[in-house]
C-alpha cells in the first residue's frame, strides 16, 4: 500500500521559513515524479514545485526564487524549503507521487497546513 506522509507545516510569521518533508512508502520512489501542491480555502489546488526522476525541477511563478524542492531517494523523501513566506502562502500543502507507463499512477498525501500570520 502506497503512503505519503507530509510533515513540517505550522504557523510562521511573514518573512519566515519552513521546510516541508514527504516520506513515501510502498512504491519505487526513485522512478516517480514528486511534487508539492497547495490549496488555500476557497481556491483550487495548485502546483507549487515538482522534481522528476532525473532531477529536473519546475516551480510555479508564485514561489520561484523563494522555494527549493529536493529529493533524497535513499530516504524515499521529498522536501520543500520555503523562504520569505507571506500571507498568500497560507494553504494546505500536499505531496504527490506520479509515474506514467501505459497509464498514470498518482498518489497523494493527507497534507500539512502552513499558516503565515503575525
Amino acid at each position: 500500500q502506497v503512503q505519503l506522509v507530509e510533515s513540517g507545516g505550522g504557523l510562521v510569521q511573514p518573512g519566515g521559513s519552513l521546510k516541508l518533508s514527504c516520506e513515501a512508502s510502498g512504491l519505487t520512489f526513485s522512478i516517480y515524479t514528486m511534487a508539492w501542491y497547495r490549496q488555500a480555502p476557497g481556491k483550487e489546488r495548485e502546483l507549487v514545485a515538482s522534481i522528476d526522476a532525473r532531477g529536473n525541477i519546475d516551480y510555479s511563478g508564485s514561489v520561484r526564487g523563494r522555494c527549493t524542492i529536493s529529493r533524497d531517494n535513499a530516504k524515499n523523501t521529498v522536501y520543500l524549503q520555503m523562504n520569505s513566506l507571506n500571507h498568500e502562502d497560507t494553504a494546505a500543502y500536499f505531496c504527490n507521487a506520479r509515474f506514467e507507463v501505459n497509464r498514470a499512477y498518482s498518489y497523494w498525501g493527507q497534507g500539512t497546513q502552513v499558516t503565515v500570520s503575525s
